[in-house]
């Protein structure tokens, strides 16, 4: 009877779209173990009582087992009910499963609210680990968007979603002797378990920007009853759009550029965060053009080394936005370089009807230019070399579309979720994180050119409901110390990047706004998104553990005696470097590995913490800076004075920018002023600019000749008083 059961739903429910795919050949399926899984609906036990393989028993929660009409279709199925919290009735399951019997267990215990993960329970890996069993991972996908869910006005409700159950390979539980009376830990292995599964299931390795862009679009375009389009995406300008809105401009301006550069030529984008720059990055990509991110706070000198590393010959701009950011200079030297310069202002008067008609029909058919992405190229950023001299960090498609998968397993947003993203789009954090991820999963995006506007950000951060917010601690610091108390009501979650969260920042926010600040870790070449604490694991001072689906290693350092460096690989790791010796020719990465630089300790549980930095970079409020650059900076202010001066450049801490630049000399003849003015006459950025200068009669060097840097910086923190 019971089969006969299984038999015809499994009838119906390949009739209404669910498909099941087992990664094992069910001749390998364990006499005994435990079946983990999400919990989308209140269809889960149905649909797995169908499907999987075996004779399990159901351990079902109270919600769900008092549910008539569960308990009407799966009356033939072993069911129990069973309280995560209650060790009775898990000695119970133990017993079970000890004498040869699967069990199917839901992790999180209810029903998602938010659509991901939520908090995940011991029972499952403590069943595991003390019945000796392997976990079966179980991962349910399309339920959440029916009306058998609970994420009603969270996510679009349709009447027959599609629906797909994976179910994987099973995997031991190997506990550390000293961890088997960790709950935490065996609760987090579990969750580890489940995110991975996720991200396997909802990675599409193959799939472009665009297309990915499309797809979500289909799903979130509209909602309710009567089709509304919610809006998406809005900017300063205050006219908030819906994807029709924002995909018929990525239409646009993609067909216009198409005429203008040649397929897969890079072109430079000099914008701010707003609609435009986003719907052209979008219209670049659509279209098989290379975007360029181009830093305008680098200079007129680095930005024309970054063209010429690029191969940059086309840059799209604004002239508002050049004249707002007094950037007249810096585009007459771009233009002296022989780079031409389009700004978008022009193409009111170029378009006309029957192109916004094309690109109105074009969202019509629902047209993808180009539907595959995986290794092409997707985007050019820039980060500083080892010599100051900006190299090019080239990511593909799959490497984008893998870190926002990747950020989906770590922190889950909906339709009422709105992010604030005040990161400029040169910053990898600021397009992939901050842009491309509410687009392509159904966020909503509120974008702002600056994040130095504390005031401003505050109040719009009140006003807007924002629930989402990235930063810098000195950023977060800054908007902290002005917004009232209750500006910060909304906001579900903050994470802060590219520098250490000070104890005051983090207490500052948990005492007068009540909003905890979770810190994480991301590296351009990494797409940039590498680790991070979330609400299920959080450790203040760590930068929580590494994402789903990257592989990394400690390496050992010369003179370091805990910890190593970070080295990692993964799909989100770029393509690899285009050097500026090298112009156009991308340098991979030797086996796929990404040396960061980063001296870290990993912990028993998997929790990573940065101690230094082998590489010779300052973080300054966020800003990576050459300290090599710097200095050579000063040789060549000073080269007139002769080659008997020694310069050294050290990096120390600093209370509200993080870090703060030191030179050391024994010219008494350097001054703040003329390096000033150096900076200034020559197109550098005023970062550049040392906030001390001490003067020593010596500096400490090895005997090769090269500055000692450590001792260096041990000398400067005693002279400053920093600990």
């Amino acid at each position: 009877m019971k089969n006969f059961v299984r038999f015809c739903l499994r009838a119906f429910f390949h009739l209404m779209k669910v498909r099941c795919h087992i990664e094992f050949d069910l001749k390998k399926l364990p006499t005994k173990g435990v079946y983990v899984s999400n919990h989308v609906s209140f269809l889960d036990p149905i649909l797995l009582f169908a499907f999987l393989p075996g004779d399990p028993i159901f351990a079902l929660n109270g919600h769900l087992y008092r549910k008539r009409f569960i308990r009407f279709l799966m009356k033939t199925a072993d069911m129990v009910e069973y309280n995560p919290i209650e060790p009775s009735e898990l000695k119970e399951l133990i017993t079970k499963v000890s004498s040869g019997r699967l069990v199917v267990i839901f992790a999180e215990g209810r029903i998602t609210e938010t659509g991901g993960l939520m908090k995940i329970y011991e029972a499952p890996g403590l069943l595991a680990d003390k019945t000796n069993s392997p976990l079966i991972p179980i991962w349910i996908e399309g339920p959440q968007y029916g009306y058998f869910s609970k994420t009603k006005g969270k996510l679009p409700h349709r009447p027959l979603p599609k629906i797909s159950i994976t179910v994987g390979k099973p995997l031991p539980l190997k506990l550390k002797d000293e961890l088997r009376h960790e709950r935490d830990h065996l609760s987090n292995e579990v969750y580890r378990i489940l995110r991975e599964m996720q991200f396997k299931i909802t990675y599409n390795p193959d799939i472009s920007i665009f297309a990915q862009l499309m797809k979500t679009s289909k799903v979130y375009s509209k909602t309710g009853f009567f089709f509304k389009r919610p809006k998406i995406i809005e900017d300063i300008n205050r006219k908030p759009m819906s994807y029709r809105d924002l995909l018929i401009r990525v239409y646009l301006l993609g067909k216009f550029f198409k005429k203008k550069v040649a397929h897969e030529q890079p072109v430079g984008l000099l914008l701010p965060n707003t609609i435009a720059a986003a719907a052209t990055f979008l219209g670049l990509s659509a279209y098989e053009r290379l975007p360029v991110m181009l830093n305008f706070s680098a200079g007129a000198k680095s930005m024309i080394s970054m063209c010429k590393t690029a191969e940059v010959k086309f840059i799209i701009t604004s002239l508002t936005f050049v004249k707002t950011a007094k950037l007249e200079a810096v585009i007459e030297a771009l233009k002296a370089s022989g780079i031409e310069i389009f700004y978008l202002e022009k193409l009111a008067k170029q378009i006309g009807f029957l192109a916004k008609f094309g690109a109105w029909f074009r969202y019509k058919i629902k047209r993808i230019p180009h539907r595959h992405g995986g290794n092409r190229k997707a985007v050019i950023l820039f980060t500083s070399g080892s010599e100051g001299a900006p190299k090019a960090v080239v990511l593909s498609h799959a490497n984008i579309i893998a870190n926002i998968t990747q950020v989906t397993t770590t922190e889950t947003i909906n339709m009422q979720d709105l992010i604030f993203n005040e990161l400029p789009m040169f910053h990898g954090f600021g397009l992939t994180i901050g842009t491309l991820f509410p687009l392509l999963v159904g966020g909503r995006v509120f974008l702002y050119p600056s994040p130095l506007h504390y005031r401003a950000i505050a109040e719009l951060i009140y006003e807007l409901g924002v629930t989402i917010l990235f930063g810098t601690d000195t950023f977060l610091r800054g908007y902290g110390r002005i917004a009232h108390p209750y500006d910060f009501y909304n906001v579900r979650f903050m994470y802060a990047a590219a520098e250490a969260v000070k104890l005051d920042t983090r207490d500052m926010f948990m005492e007068r706004m009540g909003v905890r600040i979770m810190e994480a870790y991301g590296i351009t070449e990494c797409g940039p998104f590498v680790a991070a604490n979330n609400h299920v694991y959080s450790r203040f001072g760590s930068i929580g553990k590494i994402i789903p689906s990257m592989q990394y290693k400690i390496e050992p350092v010369p003179g370091i005696e805990k910890g190593g460096e970070l080295v990692l690989k993964g799909p989100n790791v770029m393509l690899g470097y285009i050097m500026p010796d090298n112009p156009g020719k991308i340098v991979p990465l030797e086996g796929g590995w990404y040396h960061t630089g980063d001296v870290v300790e990993v912990d028993e549980l998997g929790y990573l913490y940065i101690k230094d930095r082998i590489k010779r970079f300052a973080k300054i409020g966020g800003e990576m800076v050459s300290l090599n650059a710097v200095q050579d900076m000063v040789i060549k202010a000073y080269e007139w004075m002769g080659p008997d001066f020694r310069y050294g450049v050290v990096s120390v801490p600093h209370p509200s920018k993080g870090e703060q630049i030191v030179l050391v000399t024994n010219n008494k003849q350097v001054t703040n002023e003329v390096l000033q003015d150096y900076i200034r006459n020559n197109g550098m950025s005023e970062l550049f600019l040392p906030r001390t200068i001490l003067y020593h009669e010596t500096i400490p060097a090895f005997l090769t000749g090269k500055t000692d840097n450590v001792t260096l910086k041990k000398e400067v923190m005693e002279e400053l008083g920093i600990k």
